[in-house]
């Protein structure tokens, strides 16, 4: 049984499914590999236009396998390893493609991190994140607090982090941690991929790109990128039949 299965449609929508419900689809070293290797795929391959990333079963994510903490680490190595995981993060989070999130149950730890760096974040009425970190003695990582951050604000990242261990549904859509609410979020996420492809892909990956730089940057320097990247779509086909079609209607 595949751990991750992928399935690309005529339109070029990649849905990329988590598939260990009998483990809530906690994410071990195989289930990581073989999400890296479909958003490598998601990354290279041109037919791919767009990702929606969900689960099966009743889960979205339970995280990062416990099993790994019942070793003795020296902190050195529980870096390195750990740091695989961030990395997969990272390239789910700078894909320049769009990417749709489908919460379809709860969502822990790095299954967390994986919804929250997707474009939109679509949520089904039952399911919630949980923040149990705590309660196992240590913190959220891979980005979790600080991207939480960037994310919602300070003041409402405390509240989660440090106020509460459950954001439900209806809590996640009033913070910010996700676009929105709904019955079907496999469906709900086709819908807003289609609406994501009516634009320029060069201008829709420098756009994402161009946001996750202005909350690292000043505003002078987030205002020159934004040139560099408009001079440079100023000229590419797409740009150019767009504003034909415009004058010619």
């Amino acid at each position: 049984m595949d751990l991750v299965t992928q399935t690309l449609d005529a339109e070029g929508v990649l849905l990329i499914a988590l598939n260990r419900p009998e483990r809530r689809n906690a994410i071990d070293d195989a289930v990581a590999d073989a999400l890296r290797d479909a958003f490598e795929r998601a990354a290279t391959d041109a037919a791919v236009r767009a990702v929606i990333l969900t689960a099966e079963g009743r889960a979205f994510s339970a995280g990062g396998d416990l099993s790994r903490f019942e070793r003795d680490w020296d902190p050195r190595d529980f870096r390195h390893d750990s740091h695989r995981l961030t990395q997969l993060i990272t390239l789910v989070e700078r894909l320049e493609k769009p990417t749709v999130a489908a919460i379809n149950g709860v969502a822990t730890g790095a299954g967390t991190q994986l919804a929250l760096v997707c474009d939109v974040r679509l949520m089904a009425p039952g399911a919630r994140f949980i923040y149990r970190e705590g309660r196992l003695g240590i913190i959220p990582s891979h980005g979790g607090i600080t991207r939480l951050v960037k994310l919602i604000g300070l003041a409402r990242a405390r509240d989660v982090i440090l106020g509460g261990e459950e954001v439900g549904a209806e809590d996640a859509l009033r913070l910010g941690m996700v676009t929105a609410v709904v019955d079907d979020v496999v469906a709900a996420a086709r819908e807003r991929v289609a609406l994501m492809l009516e634009r320029s892909p060069q201008a829709y990956a420098a756009a994402k790109r161009l946001l996750w730089l202005a909350g690292n940057v000043d505003l002078e320097s987030g205002m020159v990128a934004e040139a560099l990247a408009q001079s440079a779509l100023v000229g590419t086909p797409e740009h150019k039949e767009a504003v034909w079609r415009r004058s010619s209607s």
